[in-house]
């Protein structure tokens, strides 16, 4: 069952398909001994970067917005990174877990 919501549902996962195999042939020749440990790490250290520049506006302390911009493009990488090192369809698995959210949203679940 569809509803005016789901009908916004994200399409365009080939292009997140087609950015994922172009980091992988850089992630290859640049980073080629680093696991999916490695970048597990990275991606947690960045995501906890970003976390700490929210506490501080959280705060009412001034951040700028190049700030959260750099810290969230790090860790889009991380992930991506992390995604290759595994062989994660990134895109396929984003598309198929977006088709559960709207299903629990739709039955009035949460998790």
């Amino acid at each position: 069952m569809s509803d005016d919501v789901t009908r916004w549902l994200p399409t365009q996962y080939d292009s997140l398909a087609g950015l994922q195999r172009e980091f992988e042939q850089y992630q290859i020749r640049a980073f080629p001994v680093r696991g999916a440990n490695f970048f597990a790490l990275e991606l947690n250290g960045e995501a906890g970067e970003l976390a700490n520049l929210e506490k501080k506006a959280w705060k009412n302390l001034e951040v700028s917005p190049e700030r959260f911009a750099d810290e969230a493009a790090d860790v889009f990488i991380a992930l991506l990174n992390y995604a290759n090192a595994r062989k994660i369809d990134l895109a396929e698995a984003v598309r198929k877990k977006m088709a559960v959210i709207d299903q629990k949203r739709r039955d009035g679940s949460h998790g």
